[in-house]
């Protein structure tokens, strides 16, 4: 009978967030029949992942052991013991000789005062003999938190057992606190097998789920990127700022570091009461520099700047590195804490010292600033120079901050005013990514101003903080319109949004190019040329896509001089535009080079969300042209910058889905096909909607589930009908729909699919689109018994797509081409399609053509392991999986037989035992003896 003989752990976490690694690395080693020993320093999370391991693992142990020491109690010797053993000692002292009773019992009650000393023996083998009655009625879990307050009397007696347990299944599940990687002394309480797991700080997108999950979900981007900077991505210090941010009145101003609880400053600055006063005044000045420096520190006054900071970095406040210049605090939170808790006049000095001090303009301005209190139109200005600065050097987040400190600096009736800065602060803000403090500053200036140019340019920032979320701020238009008035300047940019909105609300490509059309005019006659580009490079790309024979003339009228720098490289301006054009045109490699220039541009200038559009669209032309590796390092690299920012993320998915089937995981971008699907409904996005249930039909594809493809395909065939897109080389799914198809049986339906594409891609020229449908024709002919005729489409197909540099493509109909051939030796072999799969890396595709080729090369199935009646149903890779666990093979083995990853198993079973109905490989099983006794 299973016994926990303690309370169960309290407020167990269903979701490790950001252990994910770690935790299941340790599950498999406690399934394994290992021990662990997580290690990290203080406040990581070892406790959590600790008790939601003991949870999980109780269930199948027959006792659980638990205990936790701790500071103030690790003198008392025996003290952990007695926890462990303690409610366990009536059911083993009868299992025990009478020498190691009497010593465990006097140790355990304080009675007869043992000790190691004298009962040392006896009370060694006394706890080994109580793990091993224990483990006599089944597994026991012992489980030890913070390890390193167990009294040395309890150290000793656990790792005596520990040693000589050899396979009694007693397993060990401990956490100890470490500052750095030596946790090998504390190994020595565990089993010789113990795996030691480090836990170490979580990612900006973790600290942001793990607040938001905390009860926090209200704060800022930016601000969560203050804490997970100030908190290194300690969960506890990250929990702990976030409260200490909820619970104050005021939020901290730009330029000013978070609030600290006292909690946290007690926790880290304890060591500071050993420094001199002087010492501790140059940490503060240390804190207050953004990159402090011994040099530095003399500047701003400090003589003996080398001698205090080397004494706080013995007492470990600051870290130690000879080759690296800038000193650093030993946590980013020591800085915080000592600069939160010195007085205001002393913060402000120490500012006014590094004003002069800093070589560095920015820094000498945001000094000075922060070192002046009240309004000062001279030190605005020169805010106001170092904003243009930092945007020139592209930082547009530095100049948010330092515009927004100018607007504090500006008096009411200063010119500029303040909402001027505030205003060039939100559009900056923007360029940052940081949407969430761009539109909160423009609410800010909308609640006051009553400037019509300053308020239309605030609608507009909300607007663009929307970002494909457009149609949560529909009622923003009408007001909008009213404030420009007349004016043509203020009507243009109206307009512009506008445009966006009837393409990404309404999917309605016709108006939107309506739109964009009058605001390029408004634009030109107000001699504003930054928004008639912007407009012309939105006409154009509409145009591109509904295949308008206007679109080369309209890209070539956004490209002439003069030219924005800004709206040139933009992901909305005419660079991009000339981009999508060349890849709907299989001009891959001049795709690439604009594309990588623009790259480049962007991220020079700090641009995030033109960087996230061009990694994506990178990685899109990689897949074209074949470099499905390539192709997923930039897809993933795109989606973490858009999850970090908040930017594009149903893109991002939808984009990462189509390049995990390609060359990753076919079960990641099944879920990843449904995850850009959720977001972008959720957005309301009718743009990118199409092009998610694309990727999620091509998904389904590739892992044999050809229903639900046609599914996804077919309302994207719909979407894309009622939108006015008729250039079948946007989206590109028009082959797989036709494949799908066949693969169903509906023959005539793909026959008609190709009929209506191949009329559009004809009149534009579509290349690369023409040969892929040739080869969904092709199955369609071999489908009706037209053998010959398809082998010949096919080869047609096959040479021209190598012509253009369509290396997927090209592969996929080698593939079709040997399965038609029948595997024969030559250029429409197996091994052929596994050459060209190799060279694209496009592993989900190489796993089929291999697993084909295996079962064309063994011959057909013996009748017995045909799939039982009740699979009919399955996909056929469901079937596949299901007939080998009914053969008894493990998922590994499954995985390996089938060329599949053990995760794609894990997924295929999971949607079988839902469509049959069942709950688990057991139930299959049971389901296929149920067959054969029939």
């Amino acid at each position: 009978m299973r016994r926990d003989v303690t309370k169960s752990a309290g407020n167990r976490s269903d979701l490790v967030i950001g252990r994910e690694e770690p935790f299941e690395a340790a599950r498999g080693q406690l399934v394994g029949g290992g021990s662990v020993l997580l290690h990290g320093p203080a406040g990581i999370g070892k406790s959590t992942v600790l008790r939601t391991l003991a949870a999980e693992y109780a269930r199948t142990a027959s006792t659980v052991l638990r205990c936790s020491a701790t500071e103030s109690e690790s003198h008392l010797p025996f003290l952990a013991l007695a926890d462990l053993l303690g409610l366990v000692l009536d059911r083993v002292s009868g299992a025990l000789p009478l020498a190691q009773r009497t010593a465990l019992e006097s140790a355990l009650t304080g009675r007869g005062e043992s000790t190691l000393r004298r009962d040392g023996l006896a009370l060694r083998l006394a706890v080994l003999s109580a793990l091993r009655a224990l483990a006599a009625d089944g597994p026991v879990l012992v489980v030890a938190d913070d390890l390193q307050w167990l009294d040395p009397a309890s150290t000793e007696l656990l790792g005596f057992a520990a040693r000589r347990l050899g396979d009694t299944p007693v397993r060990l599940l401990c956490a100890v606190r470490t500052d750095d990687q030596e946790y090998d002394r504390h190994l020595r309480a565990c089993p010789p097998d113990t795996r030691a797991i480090r836990l170490g700080p979580l990612t900006r997108p973790q600290v942001a789920e793990l607040l938001a999950r905390q009860g926090f979900p209200q704060l800022s981007r930016s601000t969560v990127r203050d804490i997970h900077r100030t908190s290194g991505g300690n969960p506890l210090f990250a929990l702990e700022l976030g409260r200490a941010l909820a619970e104050s009145p005021t939020p901290p101003r730009p330029g000013e570091p978070l609030p600290v609880p006292t909690s946290l400053r007690a926790l880290v600055l304890s060591r500071l009461e050993m420094l001199s006063p002087e010492a501790r005044h140059t940490l503060l000045v240390a804190s207050a520099g953004a990159r402090p420096t011994p040099a530095l520190l003399h500047a701003a006054g400090r003589e003996n700047a080398e001698a205090e900071t080397a004494q706080a970095t013995e007492l470990g406040l600051l870290a130690s590195d000879p080759e690296e210049p800038t000193l650093r605090f030993a946590h980013p939170l020591i800085s915080a804490a000592l600069y939160a808790e010195a007085p205001a006049p002393e913060r402000r000095a120490a500012h006014a010292a590094l004003s002069t001090a800093a070589s560095d303009p920015i820094e000498r301005a945001r000094h000075l600033a922060l070192a002046t209190p009240g309004t000062d139109p001279g030190v605005a200005a020169r805010l106001a120079e170092a904003a243009a600065l930092a945007r020139d050097r592209g930082a547009p987040s530095v100049a948010a901050s330092l515009g927004l400190l100018a607007a504090r600096h500006t008096p009411p009736d200063g010119d500029p005013c303040p909402d001027e800065y505030r205003l060039r602060a939100a559009e900056d803000a923007i360029t940052a990514g940081e949407a969430d403090l761009a539109r909160e500053v423009a609410r800010e200036v909308l609640a006051r101003d009553t400037t019509p140019g300053r308020r239309v340019r605030a609608w507009m920032v909300v607007i663009e903080a929307a970002g494909q979320a457009i149609g949560e701020v529909d009622a923003v238009f009408p007001q909008a319109l009213a404030d420009a008035g007349d004016d043509p300047r203020l009507l243009a940019l109206v307009h512009y949004q506008l445009a966006w909105r009837g393409l990404v609300v309404q999917g309605d490509f016709a108006q939107g190019r309506e739109e964009a059309a009058h605001a390029a005019e408004l634009a030109a006659r107000a001699g504003d040329r930054r928004t008639e580009l912007l407009a012309l490079a939105f006409q154009a790309q509409a145009e591109t896509l509904m295949g308008h024979p206007d679109a080369a003339s309209t890209i070539e009228r956004a490209q002439r001089e003069p030219q924005d720098p800004r709206v040139a490289c933009h992901h909305n301006g005419a660079g991009s535009t000339r981009f999508r054009w060349l890849v709907m045109s299989d001009r891959l490699a001049e795709a690439r080079t604009i594309l990588t220039g623009l790259l480049r541009e962007v991220r020079r200038r700090g641009m995030a969300e033109s960087e996230v559009h061009y990694l994506r669209s990178l990685a899109e032309t990689e897949l074209y042209a074949g470099h499905c590796g390539r192709a997923l390092e930039l897809a993933r690299e795109s989606l973490t910058l858009a999850r970090d920012a908040g930017i594009g993320e149903g893109a991002g998915v939808m984009l990462a889905s189509l390049a995990e089937a390609a060359g990753g995981d076919v079960a990641q971008a099944l879920a990843l096909g449904h995850e850009a699907v959720r977001h972008t409904e959720a957005d309301g996005d009718a743009v990118y909607l199409s092009r998610a249930l694309a990727a999620l039909g091509h998904a389904h594809l590739v892992a044999g589930e050809a229903e639900a493809a046609v599914r996804a395909l077919g309302r994207v065939r719909k979407l894309e009908a009622g939108a006015g897109i008729t250039d079948p080389a946007r989206g590109r799914w028009q082959g797989d729909l036709a494949e799908a198809l066949v693969r169903t049986g509906r023959t005539a339906e793909a026959q008609e699919v190709v009929d209506t594409s191949r009329a559009q891609a004809l009149r534009l020229g579509r290349e690369s689109v023409l040969a892929v449908l040739d080869r969904a024709e092709a199955l369609v002919r071999a489908a009706r018994g037209e053998r010959r005729a398809a082998v010949e489409q096919l080869v047609s197909a096959r040479d021209r797509l190598a012509a253009l540099g369509q290396g997927l493509e090209e592969a996929r109909t080698a593939f079709a081409l040997a399965e038609l051939g029948e595997g024969r030796p030559g250029p429409g072999s197996y091994d052929e399609a596994v050459r060209l799969f190799r060279r694209c890396r496009a592993l989900p595709w190489l796993r089929q053509v291999e697993a084909a080729a295996a079962q064309r090369a063994a011959g057909p199935p013996p009748a017995r392991a045909a799939a039982p009646d009740g699979l009919a149903g399955l996909a056929a890779m469901e079937r596949q999986v299901a007939a080998l666990v009914m053969e008894g093979a493990t998922n590994r083995e499954a995985a390996a037989r089938l060329f599949v990853s053990v995760k794609t198993v894990e997924a295929t079973l999971t949607r079988v035992y839902r469509k049959l109905g069942i709950r688990s490989r057991v139930d299959l099983v049971r389901l296929a003896a149920g067959r054969r006794e029939e």
